[in-house]
């Protein structure tokens, strides 16, 4: 299902231009370009060598380019705190250099590190799933997908939406996957932007005006 869902928006006229559009690729700076695309790069990105195990304020700023914030308290701790010493143990065993459609089904599965991650931040002091899924998009974007309400609205709410959309990128020989790499090198985006974001980017930007009705 997701991965059905996922073909019908790449297959869209528009999608390029919409990629093109969001990451601001030949607009002049600050035409108009979403504050997202600076997501995975801003401060050399998450995932660098010196920073990919633990949590830094470069990260919370990050995650403010996708319109949500994460309490002042549970910053602190994750900078400071026991929350973020949990974190940096659970990071080092969470693959840095894999992409989900290359990545074995335990690295996802319920009971991972990366699932016991998300379940530390989502029971956080008004963190929550959304923002929990974006801070670890932010520190393994080649891995962790972002996952909010226009991504659920667009895609379903599968048991497991890590799983599933694996599933779904490893199906008729990685088709999907090869097709979202197409599509970052028709749009002139770098390699650092992860198959994974030119998914969701691409399901955010043909989302229906506020008000739709999500299935």
């Amino acid at each position: 299902m997701i991965g059905q869902r996922l073909h019908a928006v790449l297959d869209e006229d528009r999608v390029v231009d919409d990629l093109r559009r969001y990451f601001g690729i030949g607009l002049p700076p600050g035409a108009g370009v979403f504050t997202g695309g600076r997501f995975e790069h801003f401060a050399g990105g998450g995932d660098r060598r010196q920073v990919a195990n633990r949590f830094t304020a470069e990260d919370l700023i990050a995650v403010q380019t996708l319109s949500v914030t994460v309490p002042a308290s549970v910053s602190l701790d994750l900078l400071e705190g026991s929350l973020g010493a949990q974190l940096s143990h659970l990071l080092r065993a969470i693959p840095v250099d894999t992409d989900l459609s290359d990545a074995d089904a335990s690295v996802v599965a319920d009971g991972s590190p990366a699932h016991q991650a998300w379940c530390l931040l989502e029971n956080q002091y008004k963190v929550g799933w959304v923002i929990a899924g974006k801070l670890l998009a932010r520190k393994r974007p080649r891995l962790l997908p972002v996952y909010d309400r226009v991504v659920r609205c667009a895609l379903g709410r599968p048991p497991s939406f890590w799983t599933e959309l694996r599933t779904a990128l490893r199906e008729n020989d990685g088709t999907l996957h090869h097709r979202l790499l197409d599509l970052r090198q028709s749009a002139g985006l770098p390699n650092t932007v992860s198959p994974l974001r030119i998914a969701d980017v691409a399901v955010w930007m043909a989302h229906p005006a506020p008000g739709h009705r999500c299935p």
